[in-house]
């Protein structure tokens, strides 16, 4: 990230933005960043197929986000399953443009060697989380119960 974007990450910090600190939900973040300036510069592109593609990369660091902000367990491994499909749905259009010849190999080369990086530690992500959840562990949701105790006890 660029030191423009990277000084947000530091400000305005809570509970419901951790995922901000995460490796994946970064790496995704510059991999719609790269995506997106290669694609724009494609005049044959077709308007739906740029949107595809756009969406398919935004979806994931979204997915990613919004599964951390559930602050469950379980809808947190679904949120990052339905981010690693967006990953292979994004894999798959920008393999057929290179397919296509309409990116270069060194362009694709540095693509795929992002998305492997951010597919993995995806995945890594994911099975830790299935881990704990067999392991009976969740998160703790005591800061919304927090709040209530603390506003409405004795109302």
């Amino acid at each position: 990230m660029n030191s423009k974007t990277e000084k947000y990450l530091e400000i305005n910090k809570n509970i419901n933005r951790g995922y901000r600190k995460l490796e994946v939900w970064k790496e995704a973040v510059e991999q719609y960043a790269f995506v997106k300036k290669k694609i724009k510069n494609l005049k044959e592109l077709s308007f739906k197929s740029r949107a595809q593609i756009e969406d398919s990369a935004l979806s994931i660091s979204s997915n990613i986000a919004e599964g951390y902000c559930t602050r469950y367990l379980k809808e947190n491994i679904q949120f990052n399953t339905i981010a690693l499909s967006s990953l292979g749905e994004n894999y798959t259009q920008v393999f057929n443009l290179f397919n296509a010849e309409e990116i270069d190999e060194e362009w694709f080369d540095e693509y795929d060697r992002i998305h492997y990086s951010l597919e993995n530690k995806l995945i890594k992500l994911n099975k830790t989380s299935i881990e704990s959840l067999k392991a009976n562990f969740d998160w703790k949701n005591d800061y919304q119960v927090r709040e209530l105790i603390e506003k409405y006890d004795g109302v």
